[in-house]
């Protein structure tokens, strides 16, 4: 490498940390505070990634606005309680992410970031949880438009002053993949999340953490 800064940005739902059934089983809560079924796990999982408000839209898009808001105030109360009943064991990390984190961060010219759709309150508890000091841009939902819109990016690389080129979004959905394209930097899908790796369009694909390393130097080879 030639010693200019790169940027390494990591989803978290899906990516870093398997937060499967806490997030199906906060809806399926906040759901029934209103007296309705939930959607399956499988339509659940498909809207994560998205900024709350718009996750619930996606998936009841034909309730009133009133009864929307209702959900999302019950999913964040869900999710607070469970979080808090379950500490780390809520949102465990997938095997070897603290590990990669870890050996990226020794790296001198890396960088790392998360732009996520969790709350800042969601973020910042997980990382307090997981001991994870590493990130240097922290990007979420409270401050960005959802993704797939590139804000929560191109606010990482201006707040860094690292360029495009020595960017890489890393996540496991759509909107991953679509707000780094949007954004102009390359793109890694890992392929233990919620949406299938291959049909993502991403740069590259990942099936563990420990490919992630070999594949940024080879990205980054020049």
């Amino acid at each position: 490498m030639s010693g200019e800064l790169r940027l390494i940005l990591f989803d978290v739902d899906g990516t870093l940390a398997d937060s499967q059934g806490a997030i199906t089983s906060a809806m399926a809560a906040a759901f029934d505070g209103v007296g309705l079924a939930a959607p399956n796990r499988t339509e659940i999982l498909s809207i994560v990634g998205l900024s709350l408000p718009l996750a619930i839209a996606e998936l009841a898009p034909a309730l009133e606005a009133s009864v929307q808001a209702e959900l999302v105030e019950g999913y964040k109360s869900a999710y607070k309680s469970a979080r808090m009943a379950a500490g780390a064991g809520h949102s465990p990390l997938y095997p070897g992410a603290a590990e990669v984190l870890a050996e990226l961060n020794a790296v001198p010219d890396y960088l790392l970031g998360v732009a996520t759709g969790k709350s800042q309150r969601g973020l910042d508890a997980l990382i307090e949880t997981h001991e994870l000091r590493c990130f240097v841009t922290r990007q979420c939902a409270d401050h960005h438009p959802s993704k797939p819109h590139p804000s929560m990016v191109l606010r990482a690389m201006a707040e860094t002053g690292v360029l495009p080129e020595h960017t890489v979004m890393i996540g496991d959905t759509s909107f991953d993949i679509d707000m780094g394209r949007a954004a102009g930097v390359r793109t890694i899908a890992v392929g233990w999340g919620f949406h299938p790796a291959d049909q993502l369009g991403a740069d590259h694909i990942i099936d563990s953490f420990a490919d992630l390393a070999p594949l940024l130097q080879h990205i980054w080879k020049d």
